[in-house]
């Protein structure tokens, strides 16, 4: 019998090693390759879920501010959750998914679909007729008070057009109304300091950058003296407030922020996508560009007693907003002022609602719902007229989606972060 030498038992031992350890990288190497896949389908999964929740509250009425859990029929150790809440004007929906320890969310700023349906108008019945004047064009289908449309004439202007309106005439039977929970929203909205309605954060505005992720509580920057908003960064779950005015400059920069005053004023060439909420009055300067969706909500009753106050949204030549513009609040049949103007080349994108006097010099490509209009000319003002003024349902895009008025469908306006 052949005696092998110390160094060759060695040698096998070596090997023999070396091949048990392949074998042991080769089964964990597998084993996390399974896990790795498990936990891969996991989140394809919550992804999955989180769309169908996302997709469930578009076409599903859900309480505001409730917490509701969606049926999966599924394995127990699932579980998917939807919360649908307001986001200044705008629905806020959040959906989170969970499969055993690890979890999926996902939220986003939800409208209603504008669609094909090319709606230029909606005017109020209030036994007027519509008169137009000058340069006005309308594009798009109508629904206009039973006496209709008809040409008139402003300072020695006559109506240049050759067809009143480009598009459908119909009598407009309803007027389109916010939804109740919008309207309190709204009215909550202006009416208080946040601080004593929602669960918030305190943010110093000292500071030169601030960004909040919408899921974490919003930060509150309030003051009960003016507020000027210069050389600063303010990106997303933010609220700034102020109990007396609010004034924006080109050196700020503001996304999807929220602003509250009596009173605001955005100075020339701002950039930016924010919301404001006033009470008193909101003057958008010339060159201001707001991006989708941003929107403009002045919100009051018309007091004509008191000849001082100034209850005015303006949005003045070369200003263009992406996104929703309102004025609400009750009005009379002897108010003769106007409480929304739109001056000449001032280009709104998207929807104008508006439930007391409207002037329009400039450009709305969308819909504007209006319960009258007002052209002030020499001195003089015209009722129900339209001087100058274009509207282009049809130049506003498929895609967009805005405020909810209607049953018409929801869609996902900006997933937020």
């Amino acid at each position: 019998m052949k005696k092998l030498r110390a160094g060759a038992l060695q040698t096998v031992t070596f090997i023999t090693v070396i091949i048990a350890l392949l074998l042991a990288s080769f089964l964990i190497l597998a084993h996390t390759h399974k896990r790795f896949r498990i936990q891969t389908n996991h989140l394809i999964e919550m992804v999955k879920l989180t769309d169908k929740g996302i997709g469930h509250s578009l076409s599903n009425n859900i309480i505001i501010k409730d917490t509701i859990t969606i049926a999966l029929f599924d394995e127990d150790y699932k579980s998917l959750k939807v919360k649908r809440d307001f986001w200044g004007l705008y629905e806020k929906v959040y959906a989170k998914a969970e499969i055993k320890q690890k979890s999926f969310d996902k939220m986003a700023l939800i409208g209603q679909s504008q669609g094909r349906n090319k709606i230029a108008l909606f005017l109020k019945e209030n036994n007027h007729p519509l008169v137009v004047v000058g340069q006005t064009k309308i594009t798009g289908d109508v629904y206009l008070p039973k006496r209709g449309v008809k040409s008139g004439n402003i300072s020695g202007h006559s109506y240049y057009g050759s067809t009143l309106v480009n598009g459908k005439i119909k009598d407009i039977k309803q007027f389109p109304g916010l939804g109740f929970h919008m309207l309190k929203h709204i009215k909550s909205f202006t009416a208080a300091h946040m601080e004593k309605q929602f669960d918030v954060e305190s943010l110093d505005l000292g500071v030169r950058k601030a960004i909040n992720s919408f899921k974490n509580k919003p930060k509150l920057a309030y003051s009960n003296r003016p507020i000027f908003l210069s050389e600063i960064e303010l990106i997303g779950h933010i609220i700034v407030q102020s109990s007396a005015k609010i004034t924006v400059d080109e050196t700020s920069k503001l996304n999807d922020v929220i602003l509250i005053a009596p009173t605001v004023e955005i100075k020339e060439n701002v950039r930016g996508t924010f919301q404001v909420f006033a009470t008193k009055s909101i003057v958008v300067s010339k060159n201001v560009r707001l991006d989708y969706p941003s929107a403009l909500m002045l919100y009051g009753d018309y007091n004509e007693q008191d000849l001082q106050a100034k209850h005015l949204l303006e949005i003045q030549s070369n200003a263009q907003i992406k996104g929703s513009v309102l004025c609400l609040g009750k009005t009379s049949s002897s108010n003769y002022n106007v409480q929304l103007k739109i001056e000449t080349n001032a280009e709104i994108e998207g929807e104008v609602y508006c439930e007391q006097n409207l002037e329009l010099r400039g450009k709305v490509s969308g819909t504007i719902y209006a319960n009258n209009f007002i052209t002030i000319e020499g001195g003089t003002r015209y009722q129900n007229h339209l001087y100058n003024g274009e509207i282009n349902a049809h130049e506003l895009v498929d895609e967009y989606v805005g405020l909810v008025l209607d049953d018409n469908p929801k869609n996902i306006m900006k997933w937020l972060y």
